[in-house]
């Protein structure tokens, strides 16, 4: 029985001294958000109400043919493809929401007056075919479709055809975090449901019969095209639904009269399919435009010759091959922007501008696009224009020439000189309103603004300045107004315009001149020689091709191929200095810590940061406090007694406030994915969204908000192009500030992530090494940080896991110093993506402290937090100042009005209650064990 009782008595001081180390752990896996209290529920309603405005102006109707939209007779349907019946809410990942309350496509078309042909739709729930599942750290891209042989029967299609002379095709596609959508549908199959602590792992490419070398994820597979043939064999009157946020390959439908017309619904969250419904049946007249141009062949894009898995590979000197690897044994993986600026509608309507293509060949869709169910007539509104030496207006008229109320956006784009010294797109995005719902002969007006200065490109090469710089260059500048990025309306006006080099007094909005900041980071050795470029149509389309196929043996003795270049023992070494040397102190002294001065930080709201007084509040905080801050920052900011700032909840987006780490992980409402938000074109929407989820924010006690994502489009296989707006810049950040603004009116934090160039998952965690050029980097990748910056006062940031060149992003002070402080005047918190440092050895926390990454997203802290050398004075000192970014921060914030502190969790609370039961049961044992023993009967003589 003592013996019983021993063993019981270590395990649970083992299980105590366990808990008690992985608490932080243990309390963000019972973290739930409460959705029961009044104000929670009345925020959830309205959010509610925001998403259905959302989806209502955010789907695409791309074609129709023949009128077929709006079906307002003959609502009885066939919807053919599985997906009908499970589509795509949004996607996996830290950017998901609880879609479980949200509206079925079944319930929205029904809901709009549609019969659905009930028998062909059980009949695909009988198949048993299931979603597949995917997470951060495993995928399953099998399309679930039946086999078409054995599905579509002449019995089945007999009696679709026999309920209605009307088809729907239904197609869905899905993306997630940690992984970029296949270019190959072909592969071994390594998928394990179970297979990691946060669940699935491995990848599968889909049905046995799907497998094809020579297909990719965003075409139709095998099965799906024996769908179609069978549906085309039996209807000649087909709509074409895209459930999908990414950009799907439609050239096929050219060979198919009978499809007449294509919907797109990219991430519908919680209501999408509602509106999709209300659409169909004209009780809702779309206006909803494309945010991203579709391609006829989506692998036929410039970037798509340098996105995905690429990898330094050592020559062995003996014909054999091996992986490069840092010397903390992180593979070395890279990707090459070498395309520049010639991404989405830049390059195809530059190089069809050029006579380098054929568009109607090689375009399906421009950018901008979208078709409405009535007409409208745009008109610049006579000396409406203003166009001096600074700024850009003019007006413009809509009327609705048609028969039924709906809405239309402006578009404004302007063409800039080619001079063959600074790379131009043909045409770019300048600005763009959309009018309010017009009856039929009704009109607005409405103003497009911009500046000059916006049509500067940035001369990253020196032709101008020495250092580089924005520049106007000398020449004539059209304005154009279009009805998208291709087909023109009107000519505004046209200006020769004199150069302009912003190398002394910089643009405007810059608080610091634009010169080169990255020549450190993406020139020298691994970099990239020669970009594309325009000149003698695009005739070096040679550059783009950066890498070898190569057969490597792994560590474990496997052979297998992979894509890459080969480097030297050199550039090895000179990478890991970049990731891991820490330079020698500067500083002479610490400084002051553990002061006595009697102040709190509630003292300091409203106070300018740059008030000396500051000082008087960061002496008081101890090392350890320093370090805390700093290091513990994954969902939170720490509670800092000795300053009196209360601890701060941050949750993850930006499809909504979700608690990835919870096992009730989704619990904000389901917003639409960005993607489904920018195809509004309505940026009063993207403020009234984070409005919503900013009040939502408030009523579950969360401050900070890991959103919006603002990485761009770049490849239509990004796996979180769902997180994220667009492929242009422009339209990505103005989306990002009023979204930024919205949520921060409550007095939140947004975290505009993933900062910067993080525009593919694919070897992210291995701080895949992104090459680019300045010019493209500040025209495009940084562009949406930066209108969320100036325009939308973003009080945070995520840097991102991925390398800038050879300097991991959140350890690049050219990056969150220079650019993000000292040009575009932020202020605020810089968050690192998750942060484990065994899983993750590259991300060196030092190195981020010193180079403006504030806080650390140790999501399982402690397991993961780094030992950070104390004794370094200029560690120190960058610890104070991050500290004086996070305080000011969150003295500006709900935050500093919650009084959250790090109280008991409810786990704790019943923890002790059974540590104490627990004890006492063992105590009690001992005593009756021990007072029933006998003693010893003495020896014998």
């Amino acid at each position: 029985m003592s013996s019983l009782l021993s063993l019981l008595l270590i395990v649970g001081v083992g299980a105590n001294i366990a808990m008690a180390y992985y608490s932080d752990v243990i309390t963000a896996y019972f973290s739930k958000i409460d959705i029961t209290t009044p104000e929670a529920k009345e925020a959830r309603a309205h959010s509610e109400t925001i998403t259905q405005l959302i989806t209502d102006e955010g789907i695409v109707v791309l074609q129709n043919n023949d009128s077929m939209l709006p079906m307002t007779e003959n609502k009885k349907v066939n919807v053919f493809g599985w997906s009908f019946t499970a589509p795509v809410y949004l996607g996996s990942g830290s950017g998901a929401a609880d879609a479980s309350t949200a509206v079925t496509p079944k319930a929205g078309l029904e809901a709009a007056g549609f019969e659905i042909n009930e028998q062909l739709y059980n009949d695909y729930v009988a198949t048993g075919i299931k979603r597949p599942v995917s997470g951060i750290e495993g995928y399953d891209w099998t399309i679930p479709e039946p086999v078409a042989t054995e599905f579509y029967t002449e019995e089945r299609m007999k009696q679709a055809t026999e309920f209605s002379d009307t088809a729907v095709i239904f197609i869905a596609r899905a993306g997630g975090e940690g992984r970029d959508l296949p270019s190959v549908l072909d592969g071994p199959d390594t998928y394990d449901p179970d297979g990691s602590t946060m669940g699935p792992s491995g990848e599968r490419f889909g049905n046995p019969d799907d497998l094809d070398p020579n297909k990719h994820y965003l075409e139709l597979s095998n099965r799906e095209l024996g769908m179609i043939d069978a549906v085309t064999k039996h209807f000649d009157k087909i709509l074409l639904v895209v459930n999908s946020s990414n950009t799907f390959e439609l050239d096929w439908v050219r060979d198919y009269s009978q499809i007449k017309s294509i919907v797109t619904v990219a991430g519908p969250g919680q209501t999408g399919f509602a509106s999709l419904g209300k659409v169909l049946a004209g009780e809702l007249n779309p206006s909803g435009k494309t945010v991203d141009l579709f391609a006829a062949d989506v692998l036929d894009a410039p970037a798509m010759q340098n996105f995905g898995d690429y990898n330094y590979v050592i020559d062995n000197g003996n014909g054999s091959y091996a992986l490069a690897a840092d010397k903390n044994n992180v593979p070395l993986t890279y990707v090459n922007y070498s395309e520049g600026i010639y991404i989405g509608y830049r390059y195809y309507e530059t190089a069809a501008a050029v006579g380098a293509i054929n568009y109607d060949e090689k375009v399906m869709f421009p950018f901008g696009h979208g078709l409405s169910y009535t007409t409208f007539n745009q008109e610049i509104v006579p000396g409406s224009l203003t166009w001096n030496d600074t700024d850009i207006s003019v007006e413009v008229n809509v009327t609705n020439t048609g028969s039924v109320a709906g809405k239309e956006v402006v578009q404004l784009y302007y063409s800039a000189p080619y001079t063959g010294k600074i790379e131009k797109s043909s045409i770019e995005l300048a600005a763009f309103a959309k009018t309010g719902l017009l009856e039929p002969g009704n009109s607005e007006t409405v103003t497009l603004t911009f500046k000059v200065e916006d049509m500067a490109s940035y001369d990253y090469k020196g032709a101008y300045s020495s250092t580089g710089s924005y520049v106007l260059e000398a020449g004539e500048y059209q304005l154009l107004l279009m009805k998208n990025s291709h087909d023109k309306i009107a000519d505004v006006s046209s200006k020769t315009l004199a150069e302009v080099v912003y190398s002394t007094d910089g643009r405007s909005s810059d608080q610091q001149v634009a010169v080169n900041q990255f020549d450190d980071l993406v020139t020298g050795m691994g970099s990239i020689e020669s970009y594309l470029s325009r000149e003698d149509g695009f005739a070096n389309m040679d550059v783009l091709k950066s890498s070898d196929t190569y057969t490597v043996t792994t560590e474990e003795g496997e052979s297998k191929q992979v894509r890459g270049t080969i480097v030297d023992a050199a550039f090895v070494e000179y990478i890991n200095s970049k990731r891991y040397d820490i330079p020698a102190d500067k500083r002479e002294n610490a400084p002051v810590t553990g002061a006595d001065n009697g102040k709190k930080l509630s003292d300091y709201v409203g106070v300018d940061y740059n008030d000396e007084s500051w000082n008087d509040l960061l002496d008081q905080m101890s090392v350890s406090d320093l370090v805390s801050l700093g290091t513990l920052g994954g969902y939170r900011t720490l509670e800092v007694t000795s300053v009196g700032k209360p601890a701060t909840v941050d949750y993850d987006g930006p499809a909504g406030i979700s608690a990835l780490l919870s096992k009730d992980p989704m619990s904000g409402i389901a917003f639409p994915s960005e993607t489904m938000l920018a195809q509004t074109w309505n940026i009063e929407l993207a403020k009234e969204m984070g409005d919503a989820v900013g009040a939502e924010a408030v009523a579950y006690n969360v401050t900070g908000w890991y959103a919006p994502g603002v990485n761009i489009h770049r490849s239509a296989f990004g796996g979180r192009n769902f997180e994220y707006y667009s492929e242009d810049g422009l339209l990505s950040g103005k989306f990002a500030a009023e979204v930024t603004k919205g949520y921060q009116s409550h007095g939140g934090i947004a975290y505009m992530k993933h900062f910067a160039l993080n525009d593919q998952e694919n070897n992210r965690v291995k701080g895949v090494l992104t090459w680019s050029n300045e010019q493209a980097m500040r025209e495009i990748y940084l562009k949406g940080f930066e209108y969320a910056v100036k325009e939308g006062d973003a009080h945070g940031a995520m840097s991102g896991f991925n390398s800038i060149g050879n300097t991991w992003a959140g350890a690049s002070s050219a990056l969150l110093k220079e650019v993000l402080r000292n040009e575009w005047g932020f202020k605020g918190i810089v968050n690192t993506d998750f942060f484990i440092q065994p899983s993750y050895p590259y991300m060196i926390a030092d190195l981020a402290f010193r180079s403006g990454n504030d806080i650390l997203l140790t999501g399982v802290a402690p397991f993961g937090v780094p030992t950070i050398n104390e004794k370094s004075n200029d560690t120190l000192w960058a610890l104070r100042e991050n500290a004086h970014n996070v305080l000011y921060t969150v003295a500006n914030s709900n935050g500093i009005d919650n009084n959250s502190s790090t109280d008991m969790p409810e786990w704790v609370v019943i923890t002790i209650i059974v540590d104490i039961i627990l004890a006492l049961g063992i105590i009690a044992g001992f005593y009756f064990v021990f007072r029933k023993r006998k003693p010893a009967a003495p020896a014998a003589a």
